[in-house]
């Protein structure tokens, strides 16, 4: 029988749905454990840092206008001492010495002067006041006359008027230069060490957010947390996760021993049953339907070795229309069975061939058992893949009935049965929960759905192997 007769393939092309949801879905962005950290201990150094500065202003404020005050009080009442008691000859020699040496310059003060005040800020205005408060309430103090720019202070000797000129840097800023720099050193010190705790807190907790994905993906030996760390806390987390960890190993190293001991165990008492019913049997009726059931508890014991199989392998590069044909040759030539195929022929992902087509054949007994239409009592079943971005997405769906959305998510489940919203089923519930386990394995993702024009539809994320 050729291989056409043996299935009845479609060749028109089947359009590719788009993938459910749990296919793919992304996680939503956001800050990091380490940005969150950082971020908030910079806001509170920064902070600290400030408020630290808005303190040293506030108290210095005070002292360094009482003394600007004194300084330039005791400047004027010097120079007009000096004045006073020097003869007019000496005196022009001591205006001449003021100016060369302390850089203060005396000069008559004229009713047309133009001047503007020192007030610029609350320092000046504050020492201004001081002033008149020494000197006389006439005192003026200014930052400009008749264009020169500097400290100015008016006051008067024996009832003349007379201009002082000095440095204007006498009234010193509360916060120059200096302290500047030292609140940005501060600043980027502050900065520096927010980093640094962010990232001892945050290291910690991403090892152990790699060691659990580790261990959801089976992989017991990478998931090791270091004992020995000083931080008593993270020690204990440390120590309590890999017990947890190496449990974890022992139950599913358990698990896999028994169901491979059990298979293996039943498959000799099976062997020599199907050999005595084939001689001792002499109906040949009844010896087909005992060999039949022995074929069903056979092929029940190849579930569970598919299901307690290791879980890793190095990928390969698979050509995914050959899996298919391999899975849809052995599948049989039932004549209610219509398959129709849509994968470009240069398709190719990254697995393993042998159990790829191990999830194919469960796919396709699945939809053959399940996916009759009820009107027709045909088997309708549609496969195609499309290569997207690094990915290749494959659909196989049915036309049957579907099932109820509650349980779509059980499915997939070890030893669950959807028999309710399905038709008749026998098996083991474990069909799905291969092909989800062996997909997982090769780095893809399953999800199932109910196709919106009827059906149960399969969709696969498998790797796309670079070409």
């Amino acid at each position: 029988m050729s291989d056409e007769s043996r299935i009845p393939f479609e060749t028109q092309p089947m359009a590719l749905e788009t993938a459910p949801a749990p296919l793919e879905i992304r996680p939503q962005r956001g800050l990091s454990l380490f940005w969150r950290t950082f971020f908030f201990l910079a806001l509170l150094l920064v902070g600290c840092v400030v408020a630290w500065l808005q303190t040293f202003r506030a108290l210095e404020y005070e002292p360094r206008a009482l003394q600007s005050a004194q300084q330039l009080a005791s400047l004027v009442n010097l120079s007009r001492a000096a004045l006073v008691h020097s003869d007019s000859i000496a005196r022009v020699s001591l205006i001449k010495t003021l100016a060369d040496v302390e850089d203060l310059r005396i000069a008559p003060r004229e009713p047309g002067d133009a001047y503007r005040l020192n007030n610029l800020d609350s320092l000046n205005r504050n020492v201004s006041e001081r002033l008149q408060l020494r000197l006389g309430s006439d005192t003026v103090v200014a930052r400009e006359v008749n264009g020169v720019v500097g400290l100015w202070i008016g006051f008067s000797i024996d009832g003349d008027p007379y201009w002082l000129q000095t440095d204007p840097s006498r009234i010193g800023p509360v916060a120059g230069t200096t302290w500047l720099i030292w609140l940005g050193t501060a600043a980027l010190l502050s900065l520096a060490g927010a980093a640094l705790i962010a990232r001892l807190l945050n290291n910690p907790l991403k090892k152990l957010s790699f060691a659990a994905s580790r261990v959801r993906e089976g992989d017991f030996s990478a998931s090791q947390l270091n004992e020995a760390v000083a931080t008593s806390e993270i020690r204990e987390v440390n120590i309590g996760f890999n017990r947890m960890a190496q449990r974890l190993n022992k139950i599913e190293q358990d698990r896999a021993l028994m169901l491979a001991g059990i298979s293996h165990d039943l498959r000799t008492p099976l062997a020599r049953l199907r050999l005595e019913t084939e001689l001792s049997v002499s109906d040949p009726q009844a010896r087909e339907h005992m060999a039949a059931d022995i074929e069903q508890v056979n092929a029940i014991i190849d579930k569970f070795l598919d299901y307690a199989r290791p879980g890793h392998q190095q990928p390969q590069k698979v050509s995914l229309s050959q899996v298919v044909n391999a899975a849809v040759f052995a599948l049989g030539s039932d004549p209610h069975v219509r398959i129709t195929t849509n994968i470009p022929t240069n398709t190719t992902v990254l697995g393993d061939a042998v159990e790829l087509q191990r999830v194919f054949s469960n796919l396709l007994e699945n939809a053959q058992r399940y996916g009759k239409n009820p009107e027709t009592g045909i088997v309708k079943i549609e496969i195609a893949a499309k290569a997207k971005d690094d990915s290749v997405l494959v659909k196989l769906r049915d036309h049957g009935q579907g099932v109820a959305p509650e349980i779509l998510e059980q499915l997939t489940q070890p030893f669950f049965r959807g028999d309710v919203s399905r038709s008749s089923a026998t098996g083991t519930g474990l069909g799905l929960a291969i092909v989800d386990r062996a997909i997982a394995r090769m780095g893809g993702r399953f999800a199932l759905a109910n196709s919106s024009t009827g059906g149960l539809a399969a969709h696969m994320k498998l790797v796309k192997a670079p070409s």
